[in-house]
């Protein structure tokens, strides 16, 4: 069996608070899949096993495949192996959410394919035991989230812009961008208003309520952030962001020869470059 894997941005994203009784941050979010994508295909075998084309990246239980795997075998006591061949062309360290939308590929298929018959919310419930971007990848539909990644409302929308996503060399630790983000946090964009101008096709009310909290955190960890949100602007496009805790920079625009134009000019500078697009959803 074989899924894609979809990558997230984030258009709107508000740390609101730390929680006193463990320590995690409370969140607003609002999350859109894109068409990029890892492809995952995974076999019944003798024993558990993961290949993948990227020689940095763990093949043991670190990694988010197997992870879920053991999650699942725990709770749900079969003893099935199998063989997880992965396509990986999301970027880690990112703010795209590669290693979550592998795991929830991994949830899906395995569920399937035992016939478990789980839910949406006990495929959450595992989801939630491997990482917090899982269970909206998990949903892969446009959504608002609360929480710290739980709580997730999906809704219909169809945006008819483009997007850009540049990343550059270094990466950033989530970790390390909510410790600096405890410092002073004085961004707190309108998710609620994100999410009606997605649901009404308001290109101009999608524009003005990007924001992102961790923005100003990630930006003193890794400065050219801050260069390829210039550049991107200097090129026109009507808005950009960097995505989740970084370091990728998507910018929006609906000018396809922007578009490429910009592509080719960060692709000369050495970044990570794609074009791509929100997917939809299922409409309710």
């Amino acid at each position: 069996m074989r899924e894609r894997a979809n990558a997230k941005i984030n258009l709107c994203l508000d740390v609101v608070g730390k929680r006193e009784s463990d320590g995690y941050h409370e969140l607003k979010m609002i999350m859109v899949p894109i068409d990029f994508y890892d492809v995952l295909e995974i076999l019944p075998a003798k024993e558990t096993t993961l290949s993948l084309n990227r020689s940095y990246l763990p093949i043991n239980d670190k990694n988010t495949i197997i992870k879920a795997i053991n999650v699942m075998k725990a709770k749900y006591g079969f003893d099935t192996n199998f063989a997880c061949i992965l396509q990986k062309h999301i970027p880690t360290r990112a703010g795209l959410a590669g290693g979550s939308a592998d795991a929830a590929a991994a949830i899906r298929m395995i569920n399937n394919m035992l016939a478990l018959h789980m839910s949406t919310p006990e495929m959450i419930e595992v989801g939630k035991e491997v990482g917090s971007d899982v269970p909206f990848c998990l949903i892969n539909q446009p959504a608002y989230v609360e929480g710290t990644g739980e709580k997730i409302e999906p809704f219909y929308c169809h945006p008819d812009f483009e997007l850009l996503l540049v990343k550059p060399r270094k990466g950033i630790s989530t970790k390390e961008a909510f410790e600096i983000v405890d410092q002073g946090n004085d961004v707190h964009p309108d998710c609620m208003a994100m999410k009606e101008a997605l649901i009404t096709n308001d290109y101009e009310g999608i524009v003005k309520n990007l924001g992102n909290s961790l923005e100003p955190a990630s930006l003193q960890l890794v400065d050219e952030i801050r260069i390829i949100k210039q550049q991107l602007s200097g090129h026109g496009f009507d808005g950009v962001l960097m995505s989740g805790s970084g370091s990728t920079v998507f910018g929006i625009t609906k000018d396809s020869a922007l578009l490429e134009k910009a592509m080719n000019d960060m692709k000369a500078q050495g970044h990570f470059v794609r074009k791509t697009k929100i997917l939809s959803g299922v409409r309710r």
